[in-house]
Order: C-alpha cells, then structure tokens, then sequence
C-alpha cells in the first residue's frame, strides 16, 4: 500500500481519517477542499482510497498521507484497511461498496448527502428541489460535525514537477497565456461539442489553440485540427492527465464542456467557459472558485429544452436522437467571450 509521507511527524497526529472516493476525475478534484481542510484544520492522518486508475490524481497532494487503490478483493484490502485503526471514515461516495467497508472496519462513518431523489426528480420530470448548493459544499457539509469549515480557498490540482510542460516546445506558436485551450472529449458523448460545432468555431478565433482530449479523443483531435486551420494544435491523445493541465494552467482562456477538465481548470483559476449539454449547473457541479476569485466562469447552454436535463451524469447518445442541446449551442456567445489577441496570430 505503500509508505505514507511525513513519517517523522505522526506520531503528533491524533486523528487518522479515511476518505471514500472511488471516481472520476471530477469528482475527485471536487474532493480537495475536504482534504485540504481536515488536513490544515484538524492536523490529521489523510488517507484516501480511490479506484487505481485514478490514483495518479491525488499522488501530487501534499494533503494527502497515502493514497490506496481500491482492488477487486475488498476482504484482502478491509483487513489491511483495519490494521490501520481509523478514528473516521468520510464517505463521499456513498454506495453499496462504501457501506461494505464502513460496516466491516465498524469506524464512525460520515457519509454525504448524495440528493439521488431529488436529481431522478429533475432529470424524469424536470421538477428542481435541489438546493442551491455546490457540491464542494455538500462534501464540506458532512464533515462539519469535526468542526471543519470552509477555508475559502477553493479547489487543488497539483502537477507534479515531472509533468510540467515547455508549451513553446510542443509547438513555436503557443507562447504562455497567448492561446486558448479547447477540451474537446468528455466522459459521455451528450456532453461534448459535436466536432463540426467546434470547428467552426476554432475557425472564427484569432487565437492559437491547442485542442484537449484523452486517446479516444486522438482521431476526433486530428479531424478538427485538419479542417480548423494552421492556429490549432493538435494535443488529443499526446499528454497525459497532469501535463494537460499544465497546457491548461499557462492557457489564456479554456472551452469545456461539463467534464473532470473543467473542474481541473477551476482549480488552477482559469477563466472558463463552460458549454453544457445533457446536464445543468442546477445538478450542483459547476466551476467551482475560491471566494476571493480571479478567474470567472461563463456558462453557454441552450434554455427552454424539455428534455434538458436527460442525465445527471450523460449518455452515450442522445435519447431523442436530435442532440438539440448541443447542436443549438449559439456560437456568438462563446465567441464573445474570447479577448483580443496579445500578439498576431502566426
């Protein structure tokens, strides 16, 4: 499971907490402020355990004493897990495998509200009893009861030294905070941009831009490089998770729609604008800002749709088969949200 960091100071700690998060990326970055919080607030022994695949994420947190991977044989892993004698568990999943471990390690559990009633209202009939509340601060809420607050500070992101990037070295055009960032994958197909919408789009900005995306993304990317002109730069499928962020964190503006880059992109304090699909702000994910913020976030999406919100999460494909909330995205609204250049476009 590996060693946990700041050895020498734990025997000064009196609260070891576990902290429940399997996935994605998102929803893991959303967790940070927890983590940040029971850390400075409670002076307390951090460990996180989070599906493998993810692990990569929080390993740069220096919040975090240890991360470990959840593995498919949960006896094997609860018996390390009670080894370690927590005085809490914080869930922030709140399943039927999180339930698994808070009854077999028998700790204090404090679980968050996950709302999944009042989601399946907004999304079945469009009936919204949601409270106006971000995640972040559903996710502060239940901890509170250890006498944690809400420090203000907003999200992390921690790159890794190893990934930081030379972006003039990716490509002679991109100098730092003179290109836009464009993310152009998500998790679920109803909450991207259809690749026409975004290459006219690409095509009316005088902006170098470096398109974002996973592997996946890697034939869509060279697609909308090819037919959006010489200012874009294909990085689809080239960089992993952190270096992407790093492209993101010297980016002047990002373009994303509702996905785990847009919260990474939030929590490096970009300016954002945000293109939403198949789901809403309302469902409580949006870009997420310390209080004193620099950076704003704008939110594109197209109002009166009955179908919208389909989803809390998305879907592979538009249940209707028009995919309006997305193909009637208006291009002059994002468009007006770009500054002016700070040089010539090469």
């Amino acid at each position: 499971m590996g060693s946990p960091r700041y050895i020498s100071l734990q025997r000064y700690w009196s609260v070891k907490i576990l902290i429940i998060r399997f996935s994605s990326i998102g929803d893991l970055v959303l967790t940070t402020p927890v983590i940040r919080c029971l850390k400075q607030q409670l002076s307390a022994e951090i460990h996180f355990l989070v599906k493998e695949q993810y692990i990569s994420i929080l390993n740069a947190n220096p919040y975090i004493d240890q991360v470990i991977g959840l593995r498919n044989n949960l006896r094997s892993l609860t018996r390390e897990l009670k080894k370690i004698d927590y005085d809490y568990i914080v869930d922030l999943h709140k399943n039927l495998r999180t339930a698994y471990f808070s009854l077999r390690l028998r700790m204090k559990t404090l679980r968050v509200h996950k709302l999944n009633v009042k989601k399946w209202l907004l999304t079945k009939f469009k009936v919204n009893w949601l409270p106006r509340k971000h995640l972040v601060d559903r996710y502060l809420q239940t901890v509170k009861p250890l006498g944690v607050y809400n420090d203000g500070r907003g999200l992390d992101f921690f790159i890794p030294q190893k990934d930081q990037i030379n972006v003039t070295h990716l490509h002679s055009s991109l100098l730092p905070n003179q290109y836009i960032s464009f993310v152009v994958g998500a998790a679920h197909a109803t909450k991207q941009l259809p690749s026409s919408k975004i290459i006219s789009i690409c095509r009316k900005i005088n902006y170098p831009i470096v398109l974002i995306g996973g592997a996946k993304d890697s034939e869509n990317g060279k697609k909308i490089k090819n037919l959006s002109g010489p200012h874009v730069v294909n990085l689809c499928g080239v960089l992993n998770l952190q270096q992407s962020a790093d492209v993101i964190r010297q980016s002047r503006k990002v373009i994303t729609p509702d996905t785990g880059m847009m919260h990474i992109s939030a929590a490096l304090n970009k300016e954002i604008i945000s293109v939403w699909g198949s789901t809403v702000p309302e469902l409580g994910m949006y870009p997420y800002y310390p209080e004193n913020r620099v950076a704003k976030n704008t939110m594109v999406q197209v109002s009166g749709l009955s179908c919208r919100p389909c989803s809390k999460i998305g879907y592979s494909k538009c249940p209707r088969g028009h995919f309006k909330c997305m193909e009637l995205i208006r291009e002059a609204t994002i468009l007006a949200q770009i500054p002016p250049p700070l040089t010539s476009n090469p």
